[in-house]
């Protein structure tokens, strides 16, 4: 019995709030949806075009962690984008509806001026969102301040993408941070890891475990 009270207390603690005698308790961001399949096929590794993966990329225990240097070459000899080591979610591109983007997100000391996830078009403008680290603070994309202190530290990262609705909303910890407008209609697929961006440092890195993309139920 009392290994049961302390499993219900801890729960209550990470998800409700004990306010004026009330308990005040936050849904859950995946309360609604439904995981879709995911294997290793759906991992599309990017990565500069002339280096081995394993020079950028690991998998230990299922810590997928993704490496650049600033100077680093493009994933393509042809591509004029910076560097970058990201898994692209493939298989489950999306042009309506509700999607939503789960995964644990480390982030060490010293990294900044990249992006650690996004959402990419296939169309117009490339990104609808960028969460982005800018000296140990998350921002979308360079500007508002989504989480502070984020360094050596594994958050649980939500993005909920309404395509309908052009909306995004995204949760740190279970917690609502964010909720913008979107850029219009596209298709759609989720990213994860580093992609250099301004003011880079010269060494950026992230660890991704437990991913998972979603769909709200109909």
């Amino acid at each position: 019995m009392a290994t049961s009270s302390w499993f219900l207390l801890s729960f209550l603690a990470s998800s409700c709030l004990l306010m004026d005698g009330h308990l005040f308790c936050n849904a859950d961001p995946t309360d609604g949806f439904t995981a879709v399949q995911l294997t290793e096929h759906n991992f599309e590794m990017q990565k500069p075009y002339n280096l081995p993966l394993e020079d950028r990329y690991s998998d230990i225990n299922g810590v997928h962690r993704m490496w650049v240097y600033s100077t680093d070459k493009p994933l393509r000899p042809d591509s004029t984008t910076k560097p970058r080591t990201e898994i692209r979610i493939r298989g489950y591109d999306y042009s309506s509806g509700v999607w939503q983007f789960e995964g644990y997100g480390f982030v060490p000391n010293g990294t900044t001026g990249t992006s650690i996830m996004q959402i990419h078009r296939s169309d117009g403008p490339a990104t609808v969102l960028m969460l982005k680290v800018y000296d140990g603070q998350l921002k979308f994309d360079s500007q508002t301040l989504v989480e502070s202190n984020i360094y050596n530290r594994w958050m649980r990262v939500n993005v909920v993408h309404d395509v309908d609705a052009n909306k995004l909303t995204v949760f740190i910890d279970g917690v609502q941070k964010l909720e913008v407008e979107g850029n219009g209609s596209s298709t759609f697929d989720f990213k994860c890891g580093v992609y250099t961006q301004t003011d880079p440092s010269n060494y950026m890195e992230s660890r991704w475990r437990d991913i998972r993309v979603l769909k709200k139920n109909e």
